[in-house]
């Protein structure tokens, strides 16, 4: 054996022991089984659907006979991905619409809502799904920090103007995808827009954490509503959503390989928010956050309910709905 090839085992060998021990190899989904009419009748907003989990999620929504809205900022993508998605999703299926949305825009987040409630009569679940992830220091079109105005605001307020539906449309459900990163972030009302001070990894994972104080506060007022939310952590997952992290050139080979062996594949990154979609395990359950289809504890920063309450005040003013 050449020294050459020796070395690039050992090294290769290093890495994969590495990769091993940053990302440990995740409970293997199990692939949810529901009868093939589960969703019929029922009208589903699946967010940031042309790829990833949400496209996934959508597929699965759409072999259930659900008629899926595909809410994306990339239309074209969307549109691709819905002609994707009806092929493979055989002869008795759902129906697939796709709608413009882009959550780094307060004026498309109120378009889209004023076209749903003129042309559907129902919304059964909302599912929040779309998010950036530590990208480089840019803002929203109201002037927001990205990964907080797309990740959380955009959401809110989303959510806000579709309530009235939901609520019209009970029992009805939200679903909201946060990230085990929660762990690492901390709502800085001091400077929530990161104005003094950016750092990428920190600012998701506020995003992530306000994810699920939002939803710990929305689970309280809709409290008498048969309108639930609960949130979930899908773990890590193969999407385009880390297309902003900068890996060396001779490196990504092996990130590859170790994605292959130690990622969720997206279809099993799907599968949480399909059970919080469609179980009658989870009818009437709110306030919560899920893992791999099983209820999730979460830190004790993610349940403080003072917080939950500054927040939502917070937001509601920056996202126009208060003063």
């Amino acid at each position: 054996m050449s020294a050459a090839v020796l070395v690039a085992a050992v090294v290769g060998g290093g890495v994969l022991l590495l990769m091993r021990r940053l990302f440990p190899r995740q409970k293997a989904a199990q692939l949810l089984r529901y009868p093939a009419d589960a969703m019929r009748g029922k009208t589903v907003i699946v967010t940031g659907a042309n790829c990833g989990i949400g496209k996934a999620l959508a597929g699965e929504l759409l072999k259930l006979r659900a008629r899926v809205i595909m809410a994306c900022r990339d239309r074209r993508g969307a549109e691709e991905a819905a002609e994707d998605l009806r092929k493979q999703a055989g002869p008795e299926q759902g129906e697939v619409v796709v709608k413009h949305l882009d959550l780094a825009s307060l004026k498309s987040v109120r378009a889209f809502c004023e076209e749903i409630k003129a042309e559907e009569s129902r919304i059964d679940v909302l599912i929040n799904n779309a998010g950036v992830y530590q990208c480089p220091y840019t803002k929203t079109e109201e002037g927001f920090e990205m990964q907080l105005g797309v990740n959380h605001l955009g959401h809110f307020l989303l959510t806000h103007l579709l309530l009235d539906l939901l609520k019209a449309s009970a029992p009805s459900r939200i679903v909201v995808v946060s990230s085990k990163l929660y762990k690492y972030g901390s709502i800085n009302f001091d400077d929530l827009n990161s104005e003094a001070k950016y750092d990428k990894a920190f600012c998701y994972s506020q995003s992530k954490l306000a994810n699920l104080l939002f939803t710990l506060q929305l689970a309280r007022e809709l409290q008498g509503t048969a309108v639930t939310v609960n949130a979930l952590t899908p773990g890590i997952v193969r999407t385009s959503l880390g297309r902003h992290v900068q890996i060396p050139l001779l490196a990504k080979p092996l990130f590859y390989l170790a994605s292959r062996v130690f990622f969720k594949s997206p279809l099993e990154g799907a599968q949480t928010p399909l059970y919080l979609a469609c179980s009658p395990e989870v009818e009437g359950v709110s306030g919560k956050c899920f893992a791999n289809c099983e209820e999730e504890e979460l830190m004790a920063k993610a349940t403080d309910e003072e917080a939950a309450k500054r927040l939502w005040d917070l937001s509601s003013r920056m996202v126009g709905l208060a003063d």
